[in-house]
């Protein structure tokens, strides 16, 4: 009998607890994108958002909060409430290379997020001025090879996947070519259009559209099979570089300690859009390409890329302050 008060509150407890998650969600919810709008990141999580929303009978407010290679709205992510209204973009940067990049992370990835499931990857082309006599990889080797130093790499910013995808490639092929980091890619395009640079490995959704149009002249793409938007650009591999490999890979986080049943929620929502008719179309527009699949295979992915750019960071020397 003494027991029963205490008994009774535990099942009133888990009744209330339970139905609270059942009804979420009631309110909007948070999309923290860490990097600016228009970016790539951005129009990827836009795009989902707009599509997740629709299932989910409530909005998904779109958050850009950039800065420090996407570190400033990680931190936001991973100190949010775990209730479900707060979530947000991850990536190989957040979740994996910044950890050897800076030196003090405000969060730890493995820690302080729960991984619900990726979204998909872009390929990065590799792309030089129409000037420069390289019209293949195999071209852009020797070149670096009869001038130690003298071609110019620039990329979007120190650290991010045309930066180390760079840093890959210089290792794997023996090369060495100076890299000048920017504020962003669009910068780094300009440059590299205008001369001022002779190459840059950078996002599809980015410099892709340069391309097309003739500015710049792609010669190679960066995973292991070739794109479907682009099907006529070998990939690197494919080109004298066996086993090469980069992809800017996101997938959707939120804080820790997640309930497991909004957790579910949100993966089952994830794939769904993922499947939807806008999302493939957009995605396809951008060169993004749709994965989906659980949390589990999200955190293998996750982890089994941390030694590849562990190493390639530690080789290259590239820090970030």
């Amino acid at each position: 009998m003494r027991r029963a008060p205490r008994l009774l509150s535990l099942l009133l407890c888990m009744f209330t607890g339970g139905a609270a998650l059942a009804a979420w969600p009631e309110r909007p919810v948070r999309m923290i994108v860490p990097y600016a709008p228009g970016s790539s990141p951005d129009n990827v999580c836009r795009l989902l958002a707009q599509e997740m929303a629709k299932s989910l009978g409530v909005g998904i407010v779109i958050e850009n909060r950039a800065g420090a290679s996407g570190t400033v709205g990680t931190e936001a992510i991973a100190k949010a409430a775990p209730d479900g209204y707060t979530i947000g973009y991850g990536n190989i940067g957040t979740l994996t290379t910044n950890r050897f990049m800076i030196a003090k992370l405000p969060y730890d990835p493995d820690r302080d997020l729960t991984l619900i499931g990726m979204m998909g990857a872009v390929q990065n082309m590799l792309a030089v001025n129409n000037n420069l006599p390289v019209k293949s990889v195999k071209d852009l080797i020797a070149l670096a090879r009869k001038s130690p130093g003298k071609l110019v790499m620039s990329s979007g910013g120190a650290g991010n996947t045309g930066h180390l995808g760079g840093e890959l490639f210089k290792a794997m092929t023996g090369t060495f070519m100076l890299h000048v980091p920017y504020r962003g890619s669009p910068a780094a395009i300009t440059d590299l259009i205008g001369g001022q640079v002779d190459l840059m490995f950078d996002n599809l959704s980015s410099v892709g559209s340069h391309a097309k149009a003739g500015r710049v002249r792609g010669v190679a793409v960066s995973g292991l099979k070739r794109s479907p938007s682009f099907p006529e650009l070998p990939t690197v591999a494919e080109s004298g570089v066996p086993g090469y490999e980069t992809l800017a890979w996101g997938g959707l986080v939120t804080p820790a300690n997640l309930p497991a049943p909004i957790a579910a929620r949100l993966n089952l929502e994830l794939n769904k859009a993922l499947q939807s008719q806008p999302v493939k179309d957009g995605y396809f527009t951008m060169g993004f390409e749709p994965s989906g699949g659980t949390a589990a295979a999200f955190a293998a992915m996750v982890k089994s890329e941390i030694p590849k750019w562990e190493a390639v960071i530690k080789r290259s020397g590239a820090k970030m302050e």
